[in-house]
């Protein structure tokens, strides 16, 4: 059974890393427009840069949660027959074993050189303007998709979807893109749809199965549930 995965900030949010927008429209005291743009980077890359080096220094403190874990144990049992897809830039996936995956959004924890276009795992700060490692240019920037770039692998994932048998979606909504895209997509070519989330999506989405409540317990849940139809 081929499934696809689709992770959002829900299924981290558990671990400690704010997910992407608050109740006052900022993000960790930014507007989004000022840290999460080409045009916010182009007029101050300073203060993106310090953004950025902070996020993914905080990566140290957090750890993955149990429904990284269950990803990661589906995985280990039905091997590439998985594909998860996720929209976070934490490496939590990684950390938690899941080896088969897509950053649609790019990785806090490389860099991208706009120069020669390398994209070095990274881990130092990038504030004080380091050198490539390929090309000695000293441009590197986050390798993070801002809004109004394009996300990365959208033909590897939409060929997944396109041939996957179960589509699931955890922690993001299924109300905006890529997710309701995706969606859509799997339905039309007869995939069984279900949604993890922390609240139900607008019930306009056609989920077969949507339920809510917390990653931590819905997709350990949910990952027994396969396994013992598998047994």
């Amino acid at each position: 059974m081929r499934i696809v995965v689709l992770t959002g900030a829900g299924i981290s949010a558990e671990s400690g890393i704010p997910t992407f927008r608050g109740p006052d429209g900022l993000w960790e005291g930014h507007r989004v427009e000022d840290v999460a743009t080409p045009e916010g980077y182009a007029a101050d890359p300073d203060t993106v840069l310090a953004f950025y080096d902070a996020r993914r220094r905080a990566l140290a403190g957090v750890a993955p949660g149990a429904a990284h874990r269950a990803l990661a144990r589906l995985e280990g049992a039905i091997g590439d027959d998985l594909l998860v897809v996720t929209q976070n830039v934490d490496d939590l996936h990684e950390r938690a074993g899941t080896r088969n995956l897509v950053h649609m959004h790019g990785e806090l924890r490389r860099a991208r050189c706009p120069a020669c276009g390398a994209r070095p795992a990274w881990d130092a700060d990038l504030i004080d303007r380091p050198a490539c490692p390929g090309c000695g240019e000293r441009m590197l920037r986050p390798d993070v998709v801002w809004f109004g770039e394009m996300p990365y692998d959208l033909d590897r994932i939409e060929q997944a979807v396109v041939a996957c048998e179960v589509f699931v979606s955890i922690g993001t909504s299924g109300e905006v893109y890529p997710a309701a895209g995706y969606i859509a997509l799997a339905a039309a070519f007869g995939a069984r749809t279900v949604e993890l989330n922390l609240e139900p999506t607008d019930p306009a989405v056609p989920f077969d199965d949507a339920r809510a409540g917390r990653a931590g317990e819905l997709v350990p849940a949910w990952v027994d549930e396969v396994l013992a139809a598998r047994a």
